[in-house]
């Protein structure tokens, strides 16, 4: 079983190492400023975006998940919100994953939040087949409007 603990200060390094590898999936590139800018935001406590890490038996980051909680109007309740999960290529297939969905899921519960709710792409079938077994695919369509 991987171990689930929150992002600490001294895992900068191997965050941002991990980050950039979700960026470059992504195709956007992790810039040192928008590294220091999320890295602050998730030491923050006053910062609504968190983190978890999965981590090895030395207690190094093999995967990262962000999360935040969101409102539900029509639900009259909240939810928690995973923005970001990402694990080391060399982690895949160890459970890092699970363990974090594993551990939102029981965040999420003992705060009293009805849902855990993410998003992925379209074509990122690797996380859908992992996704699949412990969420329902919803059959909402999502849009985004830039402004600037």
């Amino acid at each position: 079983m991987t171990a689930v603990r929150p992002l600490r200060a001294e895992d900068r390094e191997r965050w941002q190492e991990l980050y950039a590898g979700y960026g470059q999936f992504y195709r956007q590139p992790l810039s040192p400023e928008k590294a220091d800018l999320v890295f602050g935001w998730l030491l923050d406590p006053a910062h609504e975006q968190n983190a978890l890490v999965a981590v090895d038996d030395a207690d190094r980051p093999v995967a990262i998940a962000h999360w935040r909680e969101f409102s539900r109007p029509l639900a009259g309740g909240r939810g928690l919100y995973l923005d970001d999960l990402f694990t080391a290529p060399e982690a895949r297939g160890t459970g890092a994953a699970t363990a974090l969905l594993g551990a939102l899921r029981a965040l999420a519960k003992e705060r009293g939040l009805g849902l855990l709710r993410w998003i992925t792409a379209e074509d990122n079938v690797t996380a859908q087949s992992l996704y699949d077994r412990f969420a329902t695919r919803t059959s909402w369509v999502t849009y985004d409007m830039e402004v600037s």
